[in-house]
């Protein structure tokens, strides 16, 4: 039997119920990331997550979608540069 591996984020970001998780792919330019938002609540004894937000949700979406832009700019090596040249037709 063939084991799936688990794949998951090089970065999680949490204030509260509001998550950005951090993805990393490899690309033939070097790696790029890619982010996911998902609010955290309870439906009864089980924990969920939802990507809609509500008025009161928004300052924490800003505050970790802040986070989340500041660790990919600290921890990308050099790769966030946007070159045209390197784009394949």
């Amino acid at each position: 039997m063939a084991t799936k591996q688990v794949v998951r984020p090089v970065h999680e970001v949490r204030l509260g119920r509001i998550k950005a998780a951090i993805w990393e792919n490899e690309t033939q330019n070097g790696a790029r990331h890619n982010v996911t938002i998902t609010r955290l609540y309870r439906d009864g004894e089980q924990w969920k997550d939802s990507n809609s937000f509500g008025r009161d949700d928004l300052p924490l979406v800003a505050k970790v979608v802040d986070q989340a832009h500041s660790w990919i700019f600290d921890n990308a090596g050099g790769s966030t540069s946007f070159d045209p040249e390197k784009l394949s037709d």
